[in-house]
């Protein structure tokens, strides 16, 4: 039996390292479960419905999203719906997920976060209620992992900003400051995080082991063939 076709969808970014990080996550995937074909939302093509054209058969997306927002609920569904192509299973988005909050414990520890140290985690933003729902719930799992509060903060949309909560931080007797960055790949949003005055600002999440893992196993879970092998707990 021929399992259905794979999808990884993000975002999008007009940065070229951004792009190459969704190529090389979808590349790790596909060691593990098979061929493994990316589309993007905005910015940057193909879209969802334009990849999906040319597959025969069943298809399985995985949305590459760290929160169910606008591009989640209504960009996804609007585009498969473009393709018309039938037999296309959507699975739920990455995010907000205990694999990504231990990804981000270990981005801040690489730009040099210590216990003690204030964080901040730093989200896109949406106007969407339900994703910033979601980043909300990511603050609290990256929370129980470095054992304080971890407040949200806002890059694009949405307040309080990342420069505002680092300044907060400060005025509240804060030492040291880190960003934790929930994005997933490089681009104009992570860049402008270097200026918001913290000590620190830790990498995206990228294409780690274990954010691997877990998109391989929202493919799996979705394919009625049970093609990968993964390795998330």
């Amino acid at each position: 039996m021929t399992g259905p076709a794979f999808v990884l969808v993000a975002h999008g970014t007009r940065s070229r390292v951004g792009v190459d990080t969704v190529a090389e996550l979808a590349a790790a995937v596909a060691d593990r479960i098979g061929p493994v074909r990316t589309a993007f939302v905005d910015v940057v093509g193909p879209s969802p419905a334009e990849v999906l054209r040319d597959v025969h058969g069943p298809a399985v997306l995985v949305p590459a999203f760290l929160a169910s927002g606008y591009h989640v609920h209504t960009d996804v569904p609007r585009l498969v719906a473009e393709s018309r192509r039938p037999g296309v299973t959507v699975t739920k988005a990455l995010g907000p997920h205990p694999v990504l909050a231990k990804v981000l414990e270990l981005r801040v520890r690489e730009s040099g976060w210590r216990p003690g140290d204030a964080i901040v985690l730093a989200a896109a933003g949406s106007s969407d209620p339900r994703a910033r729902h979601d980043v909300r719930r990511a603050a609290a799992m990256l929370s129980v992992r470095v054992r304080r509060e971890v407040p949200v903060a806002y890059i694009a949309t949405g307040s309080p900003t990342v420069p505002e909560v680092v300044e907060r931080l400060r005025s509240e007797g804060e030492r040291r400051v880190f960003v934790a960055s929930y994005l997933l790949a490089p681009g104009l949003f992570h860049a402008r995080l270097h200026q918001a005055g913290a000590d620190g600002v830790a990498a995206p999440l990228g294409a780690d082991p274990a954010i691997v893992d877990l998109i391989a196993e929202r493919f799996s879970a979705r394919s009625p063939v049970g093609v990968a092998r993964s390795t998330v707990h």
